[in-house]
């Protein structure tokens, strides 16, 4: 059973909107159900997400990389800039849309 945790998406139109703490607690619970929503999806919204640690970056970033479901995509939008995010994003070497920086 996953740990309990505070964070939450839901599906708006073309939009992934996540709430809480992206944490490794949260992974298990979250994969399923984005998953479940991620066709289409071209924009993550992540403005009411209080902090990123690496698991949660690593369920970004493949959600990131699936999304579209097949629809030509450049790459995904991201809105809100969560406490551990950036520095993340750079030791990972990532660019803003989560994919791999060339």
């Amino acid at each position: 059973m996953p740990a309990p945790t505070d964070a939450n998406l839901r599906r708006e139109g073309e939009t992934l909107r996540f709430t809480g703490a992206l944490e490794r607690a949260a992974v298990a619970v979250l994969w399923p159900q984005a998953l479940a929503v991620l066709a289409g999806v071209a924009r993550f919204d992540l403005r009411d997400v209080s902090q990123v640690d690496s698991a949660g970056l690593a369920l970004l970033g493949e959600l990131a990389a699936r999304a579209g479901g097949g629809i030509a995509f450049d790459s995904i939008a991201i809105d809100g800039e969560p406490a551990g995010l950036a520095a993340l994003r750079t030791a990972y070497r990532l660019d803003p849309s989560l994919g791999f920086a060339t």
